[in-house]
This record gives structure tokens, C-alpha cells and sequence, in this order.
């Protein structure tokens, strides 16, 4: 009988080309597919959360497939780790119900941005961290964050992808919600932790590089360049343009999928 596996896993994206699987490229999906199939000599493609993109980590990605082995669900996870590689960690499985999709079931995903602020990176911190050692008002930043919470057209701050319409609609199974550039967010926040400025971003969806497009432009809040009232008038641009810069992907991390 045909069993749907739900599987939370933790990885360090920087070597990998995103989670999306692509041919000739090692990514995170594909690498989990693979092993899987070892596994059960099923052809499987575990359907994630969401498409983190090259360099991105997580801390509790969740992904699922459907499966025919009986092999118990205490021995899936040590065979699992004991056959990913060690940038892959599987923390937890469990059955779940045949309706279960980690995308369209998803309530709410949870976001870190990890910024550097001293004048040296740690050889430990360097894959998971954006280096910014140049002066910055973090209390703009804070207060450009704020204006983010509640629900916005994330238009401005939105790859620009000829293709996303079709492709959210798919991803979403026709969801008319998430096939917009509509979101709702519920935490928005920077805190100083020592030598790190963390910005934290909870809402019930993402679009794609919408995180660090948010970073890209709340840096140039603490720069001087854009005010933090500047928010709501680049929401309302719906252009990508009147938005900052992409920031690099290290400093961003996965951090909780709620269903």
C-alpha cells in the first residue's frame, strides 16, 4: 500500500544548485531523489516546500513522496543520513495523510538573513553569513522592516520571471492566492546577536528572491539612499525596479515550514 512520507530536512546550500533538480547539476531534490531510490528502487521526486535557490540553506526544509517500500519510518532516517551526503541532514519523518503536499498544505514559512557586521568573518561563519562591514543605521533598518507586516502586492520586490504565472499556478494547483504576487507577512524584524544584524520574515508565502530583494533594499535604508516610509511607496510601484539589488544568497536560510 502506497504511503505518502513527509520528511524535515536540514542542508547547506552552498554547494548545491538550489533544491529544484536539474539536469547535470548536483541539487538538493536531485540528490534526495537519487538516494531514495536507492533505497526503495522506486523513481521518486520528493516535492518540497519551496525552490530554495543556489546557496541557500535550511534549517527545516520539508519535502514528501509517495512510496510502496514497507521499510519502518525509525529505519528510513538512519538509512537516509547514512547514505546522504553530511551538507544533507534528514531530522524527521512521519506518515502523513494522502492529501498532504508540502507546498499547498504550507500555512506559514519562516526566513533568516544573516548579516556580518564585523571586519573580519569568522572561517567558520563565511558560507551562512552577507559580510557588510561599512556603516549602516540599523534602527531605519528596523523600522523600513515594520512596514513590511500585513498584506501587500510583493510585485517590487519579485524576480522578474516572464514565466512565474504559469508556474506558480502550477505549483499551487491552480491556487488563485499564491498565483499572485499577494502575500501576507507576519513577522518582519532586524535584531542585533553580537556581531550579526538578523532580519527575520514570517508569512504565509514567498516569492522567488523576494527575501533578498527585501534585504537588497532595506540596505539601502540603512545607507541613507531610501527612507524607511520608502517601503510603501515601493509596494505600491509593483516594479521591480523601484526596489533595491538582489542580496547574495549565503546569508539566508530556511528556517521553519507550518502546516
Amino acid at each position: 500500500m502506497a504511503r505518502n512520507i513527509k520528511i524535515t530536512l536540514a542542508y547547506d546550500g552552498h554547494d548545491f544548485h538550489g533544491w529544484q533538480v536539474q539536469p547535470g547539476l548536483e541539487t538538493v531534490q536531485g540528490t534526495l531523489a537519487e538516494v531514495i531510490g536507492r533505497i526503495t528502487g522506486e523513481k521518486v521526486l520528493p516535492q518540497g516546500s519551496g525552490r530554495t535557490d543556489a546557496g541557500v540553506h535550511a534549517e527545516a526544509q520539508v519535502a514528501a513522496f509517495t512510496t510502496d517500500t514497507p521499510i519502518p519510518i525509525e529505519n528510513l532516517v538512519v538509512v537516509l543520513n547514512d547514505r546522504l551526503p553530511p551538507a544533507i541532514r534528514v531530522t524527521a519523518i512521519e506518515e502523513a495523510d494522502d492529501g498532504f503536499h508540502p507546498r499547498h498544505s504550507a500555512r506559514e514559512k519562516t526566513y533568516r538573513y544573516r548579516l556580518y557586521r564585523g571586519d573580519v568573518v569568522p572561517p567558520f561563519l563565511w558560507r551562512y553569513v552577507t559580510h557588510h562591514p561599512y556603516p549602516l543605521d540599523e534602527a531605519a533598518m528596523a523600522a523600513a522592516a515594520a512596514e513590511l507586516v500585513g498584506e501587500h502586492d510583493f510585485t517590487s520586490f519579485a524576480a522578474v520571471d516572464p514565466d512565474r504565472a504559469a508556474r506558480a499556478a502550477s505549483d499551487t494547483g491552480g491556487d488563485p492566492i499564491h498565483a499572485t504576487n499577494v502575500r501576507t507577512i507576519y513577522e518582519s524584524r532586524f535584531e542585533r546577536i553580537g556581531d550579526e544584524l538578523v532580519y527575520t520574515v514570517r508569512g504565509n508565502g514567498f516569492l522567488h528572491h523576494m527575501v533578498r530583494n527585501l534585504v537588497g533594499t532595506f540596505l539601502l535604508v540603512g545607507k541613507g539612499t531610501l527612507k524607511p516610509e520608502d517601503i510603501g511607496r515601493i509596494l505600491d510601484a509593483k516594479d521591480r525596479s523601484a526596489a533595491g539589488a538582489t542580496a547574495p544568497a549565503n546569508g539566508l536560510c530556511l528556517v521553519k515550514v507550518e502546516y
